[in-house]
């Protein structure tokens, strides 16, 4: 094969990644009403693959939407030793996007918190969106876009379930504890591997993330690896998964809550009798451990209080 033929393969090859990959944001976004007319999006960037490869397709869109909507692009800077900080700032500027900087020093926060050799996911992510939520209000942003893809929502899915005891994954659109922040994942039917290659092809400058991304005891890291070897094992088996959490039957769960089986087929006012004596203390008996709890340990002060941030903005 010629030089010329090659790149031409490539670049048919580049061109059937990027039609998948802005389809399947398209549909996310309209299957889950992510982005309206006059909307203000915040787009979190972090400087990896993933964040990079959002602002790029919705940059795309934007310019063909049947809506008007404003993408601003937002990065933490967290203060890391070693952090190019200017590097994303001339990528925008050359781009032609705004965009604000956040300079915050979680990374001292976490660091001092977290004992050496336990994971720092949880607070870090904690402290960047106490941040991000702050500066979105302070802002008038109507919607604040992040960059996890389908593979994030399936390994949220197994660390629920395998370390949190509960069924849950990590919607595609969300709204904030307090109801002041609309947050969605575009990326939600997009795989990593076409994000991957993607931003590969595109040649983003990539910033690995030196606090989180270099720990290798991460069980989110086990997950991935387990997800892998599914798919090479039994091809199409993630997908599968995947399509589950569309096709959710509550009936045929167990969930009390999400479904009322009291009343279901019951012939009386659907109020069940207290059938065992003492059954409202908490007692355990000698020999029921398997009715103790879960209980999760060594997790992160739920509030780590930090000061104001400074910020440069364009």
């Amino acid at each position: 094969m010629t030089m010329t033929a090659a790149i031409r393969k490539q670049q048919i090859n580049f061109n059937k990644l990027q039609k998948r990959v802005r389809r399947n944001v398209g549909r996310a976004i309209q299957e889950f009403n992510m982005i309206e007319d006059g909307d203000r999006v915040m787009v979190c960037l972090s400087g990896g693959k993933d964040s990079f490869a959002l602002l790029d397709i919705l940059r795309n869109l934007q310019a063909r939407a049947p809506v008007a909507f404003e993408l601003v692009a937002v990065n933490l800077d967290q203060k890391q030793p070693g952090f190019p900080e200017q590097v994303l700032p001339d990528y925008l500027r050359s781009i032609g996007v705004p965009f604000h900087i956040i300079e915050q020093d979680t990374y001292s926060v976490v660091k001092r918190v977290i004992p050496e050799g336990k994971t720092t996911c949880g607070l870090c992510s904690r402290l960047r969106r106490g941040v991000l939520y702050a500066f979105a209000a302070e802002q008038g942003m109507t919607k604040i876009a992040l960059g996890h893809h389908r593979d994030d929502i399936l390994e949220t899915l197994f660390l629920n379930l395998f370390y949190g005891g509960k069924l849950k994954a990590m919607p595609p659109k969300l709204l904030s504890d307090d109801g002041q922040h609309v947050v969605i994942r575009p990326l939600a039917y997009c795989k990593e591997h076409d994000l991957t290659t993607y931003a590969a092809a595109r040649q983003f400058p990539i910033i690995p993330c030196n606090l989180c991304g270099s720990q290798s005891n991460l069980q989110r890291q086990a997950i991935k690896g387990m997800l892998r070897q599914w798919e090479k094992q039994f091809p199409g088996r993630v997908e599968s998964i995947f399509a589950a959490l569309q096709n959710v039957a509550p009936s045929h769960l167990a969930d009390t809550a999400l479904f009322d089986f009291a009343r279901l087929g019951a012939r009386n006012s659907g109020v069940a009798p207290e059938w065992l004596p003492g059954s409202g203390c908490d007692e355990v008996e000698e020999g029921d451990e398997d009715a103790l709890p879960l209980v999760m340990t060594n997790l992160p002060p739920a509030e780590v209080r930090v000061p104001l941030p400074k910020m440069r903005q364009v």
